[in-house]
């Protein structure tokens, strides 16, 4: 399959090195106005088992401000908090300490830190003044016990103690689990992108942003990463009606004037040799619509939960294709959906069920019902191939398409 781009302008992004040049409409490593995270682990009890660290980076001079929402694998948003970037800074985000401890990144802009101790300015940088963070706790931040209890019960699929409502997928191992976004803002606050008409105006097109994660094991001894994908923002290149990456909060309206990704990737497989461990896919999907906490008797939002798919191909190395079984939600085949959340680790030997030990996968994920009132839901994909606690290797995997340009037919599989 032939890889499509969409070439709707072209976006100057400013980087340390010297100007770089993007496609927009083409996914790829450059400065953006937004990152996501789209999947990440955490283990609540075990300071030895998984964790997920994510870094935010400013390519630019000028100061900048950094939202982060975090959000359930299920697409509720359960946390938002700022991180100030100087000029060229950069800000690891441990989600140990932030999900299971309630620590916030510490940081702060000129008006809060007039000794530069909190937020240090480099020989090349600029430090401003926010003065919407002033009311901020700086000195440091926490999250209180009813507000960590709330969110580590909704990140693994258990009743909030003050909601009393869910707002995630259970598994019953003590992992949270979600992914994050990270976005440039103009003020300091506490809005998610769901609350649209509050955080609209906040919302800038500042594409200065980019990061990596780390998927740490150190029980196992191990750890794998990737770039957080990078989302750019173009003030003219969306016109209502297109499809943007926050385009399902703002009516289908590009108010947020934000790249779609993908709604076909690919990616390879390793279920033999050294990697023994097999291979994982770290799947992001697009939800039908904003979703918030729901009654616990349901397995997830009623307005979407379980997501399809249109086709999921997996090949062999010497291209013999199978079909991975499938059901909408409509129908009862006996296989329940393979990849029904929105973030999610897909297990390509037990969750596809693969019978062959190298080989790739082809993902369509578009699905009915999203805010555009066809079936192009954008998606992200990643791969981690595991050796057995010896090593890993992580990858993204490969946009066949995108969701101002979908791929429309299916693979003629027998």
């Amino acid at each position: 399959m032939v890889m499509r781009k969409l070439c709707l302008c072209f976006a100057l992004a400013l980087a340390a090195s010297g100007r770089a040049f993007a496609v927009i409409g083409t996914i790829d490593d450059v400065p953006s106005a937004t990152l996501l995270l789209p999947y990440f682990e955490v283990d609540v009890a075990r300071t030895d088992g998984v964790n997920t660290l994510f870094s935010i980076n400013n390519a630019a001079a000028a100061a900048v401000l950094a939202h982060v929402t975090i959000w359930t694998d299920q697409s509720v948003p359960a946390l938002a908090f700022d991180v100030y970037l100087t000029g060229y800074d950069t800000q690891t985000v441990n989600l140990r300490d932030v999900l299971v401890h309630g620590e916030l990144p510490q940081t702060a802009s000129a008006g809060q830190d007039p000794k530069d101790t909190i937020s240090p300015r480099g020989a090349a940088s600029q430090d401003v003044s926010f003065a919407s963070c002033a009311s901020l706790p700086y000195a440091k931040p926490a999250l209180s016990a009813a507000a960590l209890a709330h969110l580590q019960a909704w990140l693994q699929g258990m009743k909030s103690p003050t909601s009393g409502t869910c707002g995630g997928s259970r598994h019953g191992d003590g992992i949270l689990r979600g992914y994050a976004t990270v976005d440039t803002v103009n003020a300091c606050n506490l809005f998610f992108p769901s609350d649209w008409t509050f955080y609209a105006p906040l919302l800038t097109k500042q594409n200065v942003l980019w990061g990596d994660s780390i998927y740490l094991n150190a029980g196992e001894q191990f750890a794998d990463g990737e770039s957080l994908v990078a989302i750019e923002a173009c003030a003219t290149c969306f016109a209502p009606g297109a499809h943007t990456f926050y385009g399902r909060y703002n009516r289908a309206s590009a108010a947020d004037g934000r790249e779609a990704l993908p709604t076909t990737m690919a990616a390879r497989y390793l279920n033999g040799g050294v990697f023994k461990g097999g291979t994982d896919f770290l799947v992001w999907r697009e939800a039908d619509s904003a979703a918030s906490g729901y009654n616990c008797y349901f397995k997830g939002p009623p307005s979407w939960y379980p997501l399809d798919a249109v086709q999921i191909a997996i090949f062999d190395e010497e291209e013999q294709p199978v079909v991975s079984p499938n059901c909408p939600s409509s129908s009862d085949c006996g296989q329940p959906p393979l990849i029904a959340n929105e973030a999610q680790r897909i297990d390509v030997s037990s969750d596809l069920l693969t019978p062959f030990d190298f080989g790739w996968v082809y993902l369509n994920l578009q699905h009915p019902g999203t805010a555009y009132n066809d079936a192009h839901a954008q998606m992200w994909l990643a791969a981690r191939m595991l050796a057995n606690g010896r090593f890993s290797v992580g990858m993204n995997g490969v946009a066949l398409d995108n969701a101002n340009d979908p791929i429309k037919s299916i693979i003629p599989i027998p």
